[in-house]
């Protein structure tokens, strides 16, 4: 319904209390769309989707130091459980108050809380550590720091995803691309130190040093980018057609209030619940295999303490050749989509039988091939599904059906993470 639509008199009244906007500043839905000169919102938007997934892929790659100093822990998994926890019980509380809090404030927040957790491991190295193997004070210390960057993974993620929701595809896209993108580019970090410094006390902490080191200067470079955004022409454009949008909202049902806000919010989850229910699926699946299973329960006499390393990098390029393709085609089809999230579980009894199965099925050559098919689906599958989910609903409230797609997500990592522990059983 436009500015010129027939009002009650509650509504008249209600419309009288909003600001008129000027009319230079409301960008009209038949205008063309700036161009996004030199491609700059795309690699914003794909640094930051880089940005957030960075700091977890630091702490889980980073698994030769960590189990080196604390050989009696179960690194990976306890690291998952922390993050994806604390993400999911954050994220609950951002989806029922998001409409009262500011994005922005809650996404600055956010990257700095990821660089002071990940200040904390190279600090407590320096400080506490040493290289000394036992001292697990630093350990649940280091497991707070997880934690922290869980919270941080919350106040980001759905901003970003919900920001990105709001804009044309192609954004999303280049946001769920550079979640992949950060997992490569710790992979061949980890390859990198892995080859140039030794595999003893002193080699494993510089690797570790430098995955961080990384980490936080990529985070000080979203920091940047994500304060520079706004200023550009497509980014005004879109957010004046969200600002017109929402106007026209509150001249139609009034003020946002809580009740108004909870009907609102159903009415959003109900029609990107099977889009959600996918996501969940999907991360249910692949977190039940990585990086768990992949770091702890496959060894290879040929490769040694490479073949993990090899296997993350493996399921991390495909992953990011995955969420690629979506730019090239993307399956518009959610109901072969959400299908192909269920076709996925056949990857559990596949990688058991790579544990019990006949010799050559507990080979590396069929791990390998399961490993990349399990980043490429993951990355090609929630790809699709991110992209669409926003689409099903009006432009205002974009933003909040990306933070609700996140919600779906996280609660896929943390029930992943947790049935993961089904290979120690």
């Amino acid at each position: 319904m436009g500015l010129t639509a027939q009002t009650t008199d509650g509504d008249a009244e209600a419309a009288l209390l909003l600001p008129t906007p000027e009319p230079e500043t409301v960008a009209s839905s038949t205008s063309k769309a700036p161009e996004d000169s030199y491609h700059l919102a795309y690699i914003i938007y794909f640094t930051l989707g880089l940005g957030f997934l960075l700091p977890w892929n630091a702490f889980i790659t980073a698994v030769d130091y960590f189990s080196y100093i604390y050989p009696d822990a179960s690194v990976d998994r306890i690291f998952a459980v922390a993050y994806m926890t604390f993400g999911l019980a954050s994220l609950l509380v951002i989806v029922f108050y998001s409409h009262k809090s500011d994005a922005y404030f809650r996404i600055n927040s956010g990257l700095g809380l990821f660089v002071a957790s990940l200040l904390v491991v190279p600090v407590t190295d320096a400080v506490y550590i040493k290289g000394r193997v036992g001292l697990y004070d630093g350990f649940y210390v280091t497991v707070a720091a997880v934690a922290v960057a869980g919270l941080a993974d919350a106040l980001v993620q759905g901003g970003i995803i919900g920001s990105a929701g709001e804009l044309p595809e192609r954004y999303m896209q280049a946001v769920v691309a550079g979640t992949a993108g950060s997992g490569v580019l710790v992979s061949f970090l980890r390859i990198f130190t892995k080859s140039v410094y030794p595999q003893d006390a002193h080699g494993l902490r510089e690797s570790a040093n430098l995955y961080f080191a990384v980490s936080i200067v990529v985070m000080v470079i979203c920091i940047i980018f994500y304060n520079v955004a706004p200023r550009l022409p497509i980014m005004k454009y879109y957010r004046e057609l969200k600002n017109q949008a929402v106007i026209e909202e509150k001249v139609e049902k009034g003020p946002l209030t809580g009740a108004v806000w909870r009907s609102t919010l159903w009415e959003i989850v109900g029609r990107i619940k099977w889009y959600g229910f996918g996501i969940l699926l999907i991360y249910i699946v692949t977190l039940s295999i990585f990086p768990g299973y992949i770091t702890e329960d496959v060894h290879s006499e040929l490769l040694k303490d490479w073949y993990s390393v090899l296997l993350i990098t493996g399921y991390n390029v495909f992953d990011l050749v995955g969420k690629g393709l979506t730019a090239v085609y993307l399956l518009e089809n959610a109901k072969v989509a959400v299908g192909g999230t269920f076709v996925r579980l056949l990857f559990i009894p596949l990688f058991y039988g790579c544990l019990h199965g006949p010799k050559f099925f507990r080979t590396e050559i069929p791990v390998t091939i399961l490993t990349c098919l399990l980043g490429l689906t993951n990355g090609y599958l929630t790809s699709v599904l991110m992209i669409l989910a926003p689409k099903m609903v009006q432009l205002q409230h974009s933003e909040t059906a990306g933070i609700v797609i996140v919600l779906f997500l996280v609660i896929g990592l943390a029930a992943g993470s947790v049935v993961s522990w089904f290979w120690v059983i």
